[in-house]
């Protein structure tokens, strides 16, 4: 078998889900296929750490990463094609990423990373970063986009677009023996830049407060205070993340609908339901393609949320029946082991594409 060597570029360290996500979990799976993926990040885990605000921003250490991508992509030559995840160089412009890629790559997105420069605290840059990814969308061989609205975006510049979804190991993220909890859990795994969406549940929780106890723990972020209901925030490790998860009896997943929303992959929805925890997310983007009726509840109206909770609360016999039916529906549709087959086509693809 011929074996084809892909130079990913990665715009975080590992410590960063999409990282792990989106590359590092398939190096292994990939190689029965012909493929050897080597990984490189550009912003590495001290900067990642850094913006939980604990430390300071390692600018020394950016300034080698960047100078060694660039040196790493001058010397391209004994890779057979790349993957660039997100951005290549931030706040640079599509010429210049252009100039660095002599090879033809793959495109890979799993937020709605185009609107960097659009809105938000880097919108003044517009004028000159704009069009920045519709650039580099158009000129892939190929992208890969993580849901229905990503691909939606992406068809309008590239014809060549396959959906991969963020997956989980399925033999890593699985239910564990469990036993009842004496407090009914609510979950939620996040950071601190997307804990801002359990404001959703502050009037909803601190209301079902007041007529069940209730538990609600935080993976990865300080929680907001919620009156009547006990909160317990736990930072996130790589190492005890399932055994959290684990204890939750719902996992919740709130969402504002705007079009950043939109463009999220439903992670964390993807994770609880692994590991046969029953969900509730908001009726935004694609979470109504990972939460079928038989998987969990969505939320169209945030007054639902109170009811909907509460049902779940009182019935432990539905949520077992839930979270059985979620095992199910990752293990055939958001697992490592079913989406392999479709990051090889895509790399397949892109391959014979002829594309510089």
């Amino acid at each position: 078998m011929k074996i084809s060597n892909i130079l990913c570029l990665a715009l975080y360290g590992d410590q960063a889900a999409s990282h792990r996500v989106r590359l590092s979990q398939y190096v292994e799976v990939l190689k029965p296929f012909g493929y050897d993926l080597a990984i490189n990040s550009l912003l590495v885990n001290d900067y990642v750490i850094s913006l939980t605000g604990k430390t300071k921003i390692p600018f020394l250490k950016l300034i080698f990463s960047f100078i060694h991508r660039a040196k790493l992509l001058f010397q391209s030559d004994k890779y057979d094609l790349l993957v660039v995840h997100c951005e290549l160089f931030p706040f640079m412009p599509a010429w210049v990423e252009r100039f660095f890629l002599k090879k033809p790559y793959i495109y890979d997105f799993d937020d709605a990373f185009y609107l960097k420069y659009i809105e938000g605290k880097y919108g003044f840059l517009e004028p000159l970063l704009g069009k920045k990814f519709q650039q580099i969308i158009s000129n892939a061989a190929v992208v890969t986009a993580g849901n229905k609205n990503l691909m939606k975006y992406a068809l309008q510049y590239n014809n060549n677009v396959v959906i991969l979804p963020s997956v989980v190991d399925t033999n890593r993220y699985y239910k564990k023996n469990r036993y009842a909890n004496n407090i009914f859990t609510l979950g939620w795994i996040g950071s601190p830049s997307t804990v801002i969406y359990l404001d959703k549940l502050k009037v909803p929780l601190s209301k079902l407060g007041r007529k069940i106890q209730i538990r609600l723990i935080v993976i990865g972020a300080e929680a907001p205070k919620i009156e009547n209901i006990s909160i317990e925030s736990v930072p996130w490790s790589l190492d005890t993340e399932i055994d959290l998860i684990n204890q939750f009896d719902v996992g919740l997943m709130p969402l504002k609908d705007d079009e950043w929303s939109r463009g999220k992959c439903s992670y964390k929805l993807i994770q609880y339901m692994a590991c046969g925890v029953c969900v509730i997310a908001s009726s935004v983007g694609s979470n109504n393609d990972v939460v079928n009726p038989a998987c969990g509840i969505l939320i169209d109206n945030d007054n639902d949320w109170h009811d909907s909770i509460l049902k779940l609360a009182q019935d432990s016999d539905l949520r077992e029946a839930v979270g059985e039916a979620s095992l199910e529906h990752i293990a055939s549709n958001y697992s490592l082991e079913s989406n392999a087959p479709i990051f090889s086509k895509a790399l397949n693809l892109a391959l014979s594409s002829g594309k510089l």
